[in-house]
């Protein structure tokens, strides 16, 4: 899943295969092999009975992270994933899911959400957490990376089968919106189905979670998970 902007509203872009096919994050290349253990791809099966696709990040044992606007009724995440087609993946169904009480789904604030797994996850060489930032960690970033199955460009729902990356930049400027988000400007950068992922930058931690894209300024926007580090720990902790 993922969400398309203009100036003054985002509109979500509601229609996936519910099989991926090949494609690439947006201007990127294929990742090494198992070279990111903590990526998860969503499968989220909604009320009515339609099916899409979302990135996500495991974080500990028992909880992924992803976009809140990636909220379905069931779940299934997989896990140790490079190519989606191999038999070679650890798929788990989710306890409870935990979007952010105040994310809302008009301008898409607050865009986070916790996924505890049915079953605790044992870690190896393809499966690992990543390290969230904190606060105590650099405010203003510059180069990161972000990764997923989603598609090539806006204009084609194909989604990749092997996992995809890319680098960008975050900028600074009017355009991007101070509060709990960064931004990246350019056409590199995540596609249809990468909502969610984590936008990886120094010391190979994750600074934020894929949320909006915003075509008419070539701008991508990315929750700050360091403005909820204290939201993340409480459910961790006590969920």
């Amino acid at each position: 899943m993922f969400i398309y902007s203009d100036f003054a509203a985002l509109v979500l872009v509601l229609t996936f295969n519910s099989q991926a096919h090949a494609g690439r994050i947006i201007g990127g290349h294929e990742a090494a092999a198992h070279s990111k253990p903590y990526m998860a791809l969503l499968t989220c099966h909604s009320a009515n009975g339609n099916t899409s696709y979302c990135g996500g990040f495991l974080v500990s044992e028992y909880f992924v992270m992803t976009a809140a606007h990636c909220k379905a009724k069931t779940y299934e995440v997989c896990l140790g994933v490079h190519d989606f087609a191999s038999q070679n993946k650890l798929c788990l169904s989710v306890e409870q899911d935990f979007p952010h009480e105040k994310y809302e789904n008009t301008n898409y604030t607050n865009d986070i959400m916790l996924l505890k797994l049915s079953t605790k996850v044992v870690f190896d060489k393809n499966v690992q957490p990543i390290v969230l930032a904190d606060v105590c960690d650099n405010k203003s970033p510059k180069k990161c990376l972000v990764s997923g199955w989603g598609t090539m460009n806006e204009h084609n729902k194909d989604m990749s089968y092997k996992l995809r990356e890319v680098n960008v930049t975050l900028t600074h400027d009017d355009l991007c919106p101070e509060k709990n988000v960064y931004c990246s400007k350019g056409e590199k950068g995540p596609g249809e189905g990468d909502s969610g992922g984590p936008l990886v930058c120094e010391d190979g931690k994750a600074f934020g979670l894929i949320s909006a894209k915003h075509p008419c300024l070539k701008l991508t926007t990315y929750t700050k998970i360091p403005d909820y580090r204290e939201w993340i720990d409480e459910i961790m902790k006590h969920k």
